[in-house]
This record gives C-alpha cells, sequence and structure tokens, in this order.
C-alpha cells in the first residue's frame, strides 16, 4: 500500500488567484480534498480529473462537518494510502482551528506538510485600499480574534494591552461579538472616535467595506445587517486615503456573468471577467470528452497516407484527433502527405500548438465558406473530415456532390449538460 500524507493547504481569501504554486501542485497531487465553504470553487479546478471532492458544509446549515468528524477522517483516508489536502480559507495556521486537526494526524504517525495561504488581514488592506502599516500611524499589526473558543474560564484577550497597542488591530470573526469589543476597547482607553474598516468578503467580486468608528460600529452593523465574513481594521491606518480603493473601481464588480462554454475551453475567458471584478461562473452547455469508439479514428490513422485533405471543423477536433495520434506512438509526420483545412483562426491556432500550419482557411468561419474554399479542389480527392459526434452534415454534403471522396471520423464526443451546477444554482 503507498503512503498517505495530508496537506493543510490555504486556499486564501476568496479570489482563486491568491492561491499559491505549490498549493496548486498539492491539489493535482490528491486524491481527496475536504475543502471549507469559503474556498473559491475555482480553485478546485487545480484538482486532478477523478479526485474526491468533499465541502465540509456552510455555517448555519445542517450538513456542517463537526471538528472531531473532520479529523476522523483526514486520519482514516491518509491511513488508506491516499493523498488527502484539506483545503482551508485563508492561512491555515491563522484562525484555522489548524492545530487541532494537526495534532489528529500528527498522534496517528502521518506524514503531513503545511502550504501557508494568504490570510485575509493582508489581503484586505490590499483588495480594500489598506496600508495596514503606516510609517506615521502604525509600526505593528495585530491579528485578534473576535470569537474565542467557548467553554474558556476567561477571556485570553488583553484589552488594556489592545487599547494602547502602537498600531493597527485586525479583528477576525468579530461580527456577532461586535458590540462587546468595541465596547471593551473603549472602555479600556481607545478613543471613541478611533476608525474602524470594515470589510466583508475579502477579494471577491460581491466585496463590501464601509467606514465607521468604534462608538458607531454597533449601529453601522444594525443597519446594514452585515454577515460573516468580515475583517475590521482598528486604527488610524483604517483610515482609506484618496484613491487607494482600486478593487471598487472595476468595471464588473458585483456583476453575475455565467460562461457557458466547455469546462476545457472557458478558462481564458472566466479569468479576464474575473479580471474586470465580476463573479463569472462556469456553467458549460455541453461537455465534451473522448469518443465512445476510437476504432474509427485510430483506423483512419492507420490510413493517413492515402488522404490528400484533413479536414478540422473545430479546435477540439485538432485536440482529440492530434492527442490519439501521439498517444499511439505517432508523430506529426504522419500527416506529410495531406493538405490541412480549418474553420477558423482558433482552430488554425490549435495546429499551430503541434507547430502545424493550415494550408485553407476561409475568411468567414462557416462550415458553408470552408467547403466554398475546397470543392475547386474536391473532386476526386479523399478528404478526412474530423468531427464532433453531432453536427451539421453541410461541410460533407457538399464536398461530396463536388466529386470528393469523404470519409468522417468522430473524433470527439458533444453532449448536453443537463444538471446545474451547485454555484449556479444558489
Amino acid at each position: 500500500m503507498k503512503q498517505g500524507i495530508v496537506y493543510f493547504v490555504g486556499a486564501g481569501p476568496g479570489h482563486p488567484g491568491l492561491i499559491t504554486l505549490h498549493g496548486v501542485e498539492c491539489l493535482r497531487r490528491a486524491d481527496v480534498v475536504l475543502y471549507d465553504y469559503l474556498a473559491n470553487s475555482r480553485t478546485l479546478s487545480h484538482a486532478r480529473a477523478g479526485a474526491e471532492l468533499i465541502c465540509l458544509g456552510r455555517h448555519g446549515r445542517a450538513d456542517i462537518w463537526s471538528q472531531p468528524s473532520i479529523n476522523e477522517e483526514l486520519v482514516r483516508r491518509a491511513t488508506a494510502g491516499e493523498c488527502v489536502v484539506r483545503l482551508k480559507g485563508g492561512d491555515p495556521m491563522i484562525f484555522g482551528r489548524a492545530a487541532e486537526e494537526i495534532s489528529a494526524v500528527a498522534a496517528a504517525e502521518i506524514p503531513f506538510e503545511v502550504v501557508p495561504g494568504v490570510t485575509a488581514a493582508t489581503a484586505a488592506g490590499a483588495f480594500a485600499g489598506v496600508t495596514v502599516t503606516d510609517r506615521e500611524h502604525a509600526s505593528a499589526v495585530a491579528l485578534v480574534t473576535g470569537h474565542e473558543q467557548l467553554g474558556k474560564p476567561e477571556s485570553l484577550l488583553d484589552y488594556q494591552s489592545l487599547a494602547t497597542f502602537p498600531g493597527t488591530l485586525v479583528i477576525y470573526m468579530g461580527v456577532q461579538t461586535g458590540p462587546s469589543w468595541s465596547q471593551a476597547l473603549v472602555e479600556a482607553g481607545k478613543p471613541a472616535d478611533t476608525p474602524v474598516l470594515v470589510v466583508r468578503r475579502v477579494s471577491r467580486p460581491d466585496q463590501m467595506t464601509f467606514q465607521t468608528t468604534l462608538s458607531d460600529l454597533v449601529s453601522k452593523l444594525q443597519e446594514t445587517k452585515v454577515r460573516p465574513p468580515v475583517v475590521f481594521f482598528v486604527g488610524e491606518a483604517a483610515r482609506r486615503k484618496p484613491g487607494f480603493d482600486w478593487f471598487s473601481r472595476l468595471p464588473l464588480l458585483n456583476t453575475r456573468i455565467v460562461v457557458t462554454r466547455p469546462r476545457q475551453q472557458a478558462e481564458q475567458m472566466v479569468s479576464r471577467l474575473s479580471e474586470l471584478g465580476a463573479n463569472a461562473m462556469l456553467q458549460p452547455a455541453i461537455s465534451i470528452s473522448d469518443p465512445s469508439d476510437w476504432k474509427p479514428v485510430d483506423d483512419a490513422i492507420q490510413q493517413l497516407s492515402s488522404f490528400d485533405y484533413l479536414v478540422f471543423s473545430s479546435a477540439n477536433g485538432v485536440h482529440y484527433f492530434l492527442r490519439r495520434l501521439l498517444s499511439l506512438g505517432a508523430d506529426v509526420r504522419r500527416l506529410a502527405n495531406a493538405k490541412l483545412a480549418v474553420i477558423g483562426p482558433r482552430t488554425g491556432d490549435a495546429l499551430g500548438e503541434y507547430h502545424l500550419r493550415a494550408d485553407v482557411q476561409p475568411v468567414l468561419y462557416r462550415a458553408e465558406a470552408l467547403a466554398d474554399a475546397l470543392v475547386s479542389d474536391a473532386k476526386g480527392k479523399r478528404l478526412l473530415l474530423l468531427r464532433a459526434s453531432r453536427g451539421r452534415e453541410v461541410l460533407a454534403e457538399r464536398l461530396s456532390e463536388a466529386g470528393g471522396i469523404v470519409q468522417q471520423v468522430v473524433a470527439y464526443q458533444s453532449d448536453d449538460v443537463r444538471v446545474l451546477d451547485t454555484e449556479v444554482q444558489r
């Protein structure tokens, strides 16, 4: 049996690009990923195909896993020889209850590694336009929990020291306890007019921020009905400087956009929309996969020297056909006798990834235009059409009518997606 291992990986505060490269590497190795609901679902796209993805539930819902259950599952999976990623929001070692989970894994003598993440304090400063440290006002930062463990005989927070702390206080998990910690700071000597910046859902498209003071915090929380996850900046550095809030100026902020392209082809569009501030959600309308039977493709590969043209009607056809060619131990020299025709520039670019160039590419990206470009040379020629499992027949019909000897091969399967992704349903 192979040796199991547990990676405790910080997913960052919400933006999918804030996970570390090593965190991505761990996800690609994982057999199973146990993730917090605060981890962006796009981060999970780094997991390898076939990895089991288990959400540990959302706060306020009945399906949330208990901490002992999480500990037991980590040990059980790793003991069975699996590579386990425990994906946590933010940084595992900062208010992430990592100590309890690491203790369980270490006690079972299971190898583990901790991969740090971007914590909410540093991300909120960057995405809300606050310099958490400031040469004039804040030479230190204190990360403070606003929600201590239940059952403690007394608070371990020293509000006298926090009230005189020479820098910025960053309060985590402090929404419900806002009245108590803000009052305790004032009673300990913190000026009531001390600036407080409230940042909810840090780095996400629906990030919300507002400025208040310690004395007005409670009424402001009641007015806005703000809910977790929230971090609070307390101190002079929390007073935002004009022009520093770059994130709120993104043109598509607070806009939800559903991208319906196949999963393999959507990442570039989703990433670009996200860069503009949109909540870009992937809901493929079709799924692309291997053909149900590779034999027709394999037979065509064996006969490649007999074809005058290879005709690709999509980039998917290029990738699936040429990857199959390479997987059989052949290479692109097998295409030497044939001219290559493509329906448009994206399909031509796909050929370019294999260091091939199209001989025929129409100006208009339509099957009719590709047929028009080929019919004058089709008579008596053998043409291999690499296509999807479904689609229009116009290209094959036109080339056959022009005297071409047409053979069609299904290079990939195209199916409708009939189930909505859970993120889109919410």
